[in-house]
């Protein structure tokens, strides 16, 4: 077995020991082996951040994996076994990563305020490029939203005020999420007790297939779904905002 120190191993892995070190205190990493004062890594260590960083460059937050890890408890045998390395990792998302300077963020978000950039990480929309304290560009691993985000704050809302609104959203799609995947576990587990792993090529083929269906077609019945609900509470929103106008009479055109 391959043993390797911090530095090594992180650049085995492709990050940083400031990476390294802080999966080690979420959990997300097992503790290093100790010789003396030096920590001892091994390949299984090498293996996890793979994977770990894999889900990084796929849009999945700390938060996220941390769940995954912990919900998997055999961890790397069953992501194995179940293909799930690919399937999991693979995003729902097609949007890509773009990096950018710390200025050119700035510009974009009409802000430098440490605690917006802090929350923008938190929720997965971008990363510093460097364990630097302050780092000079970024990767916005979501220049959609971002961009949206920046329009809004030029329009004259507060980026505090969308994060907010965005924390509140991303609640709403986690629970949605959960419903999805249980749906998806309980018949996985169909015939089976709870944590069934497959025995044999064909149970692990079907299981991939059934895994790679759930998410395309979780993916398109909630986008659609979102689509509808936005259609009936823009219209539900809209009739309440001008019975409000007629009866402040703030619109003489509304009040006749």
């Amino acid at each position: 077995m391959t043993e390797y120190r911090i530095d090594d191993l992180a650049r085995a892995a492709g990050t940083t020991t400031r990476n390294v070190r802080g999966y080690q205190d979420r959990g997300l990493l097992p503790r290093p082996l100790r010789r003396g004062r030096i920590a001892i890594y091994t390949d299984a260590h090498l293996k996890r951040l793979k994977v770990i960083n894999d889900l990084l460059k796929r849009g999945f937050t700390i938060r996220h994996i941390g769940e995954f890890l912990t919900g998997v408890q055999r961890g790397d045998d069953l992501a194995d076994v179940l293909g799930l390395r690919e399937v999991v990792s693979e995003r729902w998302s097609t949007t890509q990563s773009a990096t950018v300077s710390a200025d050119e963020l700035a510009e974009m978000l009409h802000t430098t305020d440490p605690d917006n950039i802090a929350r923008l990480t938190e929720f997965g929309l971008i990363r510093p490029d460097s364990d630097d304290p302050d780092p000079q560009g970024y990767v916005i691993l979501d220049p959609e939203t971002v961009a949206g985000y920046g329009r809004l704050v030029a329009l004259g809302l507060t980026l505090s005020h969308i994060l907010d609104v965005h924390a509140e959203l991303d609640r709403a799609m986690d629970a949605a999420a959960n419903t999805l995947i249980s749906a998806g576990r309980r018949q996985l587990t169909l015939g089976h007790a709870n944590g069934w792993i497959p025995q044999t090529a064909e149970e692990s083929e079907k299981t991939t297939r059934l895994l790679t269906e759930l998410r395309r077609s979780g993916q398109v019945s909630a986008h659609n779904a979102l689509d509808r609900a936005l259609d009936r509470d823009m219209a539900r929103q809209l009739a309440d905002y001008l019975d409000a106008a007629r009866a402040s009479g703030h619109d003489p055109e509304l009040a006749d």
